[in-house]
């Protein structure tokens, strides 16, 4: 069936029989090579959506533990619904972007609330539930529910611009419709799931970003970039914004009772997680003494009186996608535990810290200062 002149015809031109012959091919491998996750041990539409949003911007090795100790934590959806925000933050600790967890909590309520418990089985409806969006429904749709609707991820992208020769920058928001439309064109109507976690894999096996073996891909013979030699080209991508450099000094204050430790403001970055206060580096006045300022800053910010000291410890550096933290570590040691009253902060025993949520940028700061 040919594609509409408007979407993806320019790009594919390939007949039925090509098309199923590629298909075959794809999951042919698919069934000998693909990755045996924990996720796809079923086709459970809640193991998948934990899974899906937990591998945005983060890598499987890393997920899979992840993964495993939030399905003892929240087995089912309405466990997630249901669960405090401390124990919901705990369990994503060190993933980073905690946005994900709160959207995946805010999605859970509303299958509680909306849907009596019962997930939305295609992949317009799940776009409803909040942090859901094309890739991660089509995902859902696909795998769980049987809907033959392409997953188009940076792994897709990749794929379908290098089998194609698609030039069109992947980065440009109306470049998707003309890779979903060809998506939709090439998926498996029998095995949609299957076909989506195919390109997948085949995304980060022999056609990876960085040093492709394309000659040794399981579909070459569908592939025009490989055939004149132009697979790096593909796919055609606007180089990202360095992230701003930023300069803090991180305030390590210790009592009898413990660390102290700095509630998040509820909106904007590492929202209501646990930090060390921190002082921006750019606010202070390089002509004047810098324990002076920072123990003045202090006061002022916590109503504590306090004498910092600096530490012979390397700087934790940590770069979230638009930000890059450099952060000077400056330790101050009381005899005494002050009020806090006018501070949204608390002492932290090591217990403590155990069970509260910490941003992965804190996480390094401990391992510098208690290990």
């Amino acid at each position: 069936m040919a594609l509409a002149d408007d979407f993806g015809a320019k790009y594919l031109n390939w007949s039925d029989t090509k098309i199923l012959a590629f298909q075959k091919a794809l999951l042919k491998w698919y069934d000998l090579e693909g990755r045996r996750l924990p996720w796809r041990s079923d086709h459970d539409p809640y193991h998948i959506f934990v899974s899906e949003i937990m591998l945005q911007q983060t890598q499987v090795q890393t997920v899979i533990p992840y993964y495993q100790n939030f399905m003892t934590v929240f087995p089912t959806v309405l466990d997630l619904a249901e669960a405090s925000e401390t124990k919901l933050l705990k369990a994503w600790e060190g993933l980073g972007y905690y946005s994900r967890v709160r959207n995946m909590q805010k999605a859970a309520r509303q299958i509680k609330n909306e849907y009596s418990g019962n997930w939305p089985t295609s992949a317009v409806q799940l776009q409803e539930l909040t942090g859901i969006g094309p890739y991660t429904a089509a995902a859902i749709a696909s795998i769980a529910f049987g809907q033959p609707v392409a997953a188009i991820d940076g792994n897709a992208f990749r794929v379908f611009a290098r089998l194609l020769k698609i030039d069109l920058d992947i980065t440009k928001r109306q470049s998707r419709p003309v890779f979903q439309t060809i998506g939709d064109h090439l998926i498996s109507q029998e095995r949609p799931g299957d076909f989506n976690q195919a390109v997948m894999d085949l995304g980060t096996s022999y056609l990876t970003a960085k040093n492709p073996e394309p000659e040794n891909s399981p579909v070459r013979e569908f592939d025009e970039s490989f055939a004149d030699g132009t697979t790096l080209d593909y796919p055609v991508k606007t180089l990202k914004a360095k992230p701003v450099d930023l300069y803090y000094y991180a305030l390590a204050v210790q009592s009898p009772a413990g660390w102290l430790f700095e509630q998040r403001p509820a909106k904007g970055m590492l929202a209501r997680l646990w930090m060390f206060p921190l002082i921006d580096r750019a606010d202070l006045d390089d002509s004047q003494p810098l324990m002076s300022q920072v123990a003045t800053r202090f006061k002022e910010e916590t109503g504590v009186t306090a004498e910092f000291r600096e530490v012979q410890m390397k700087p934790v550096v940590h770069t979230f996608t638009h930000q890059k933290w450099h952060l000077e570590i400056l330790v101050a040691e009381l005899s005494s535990t002050p009020d806090l009253s006018l501070f949204p902060g608390q002492w932290l025993d090591s217990t403590m810290r155990a069970e509260s949520p910490l941003p992965t940028v804190q996480l390094k700061l401990n391992r510098q200062l208690f290990t």
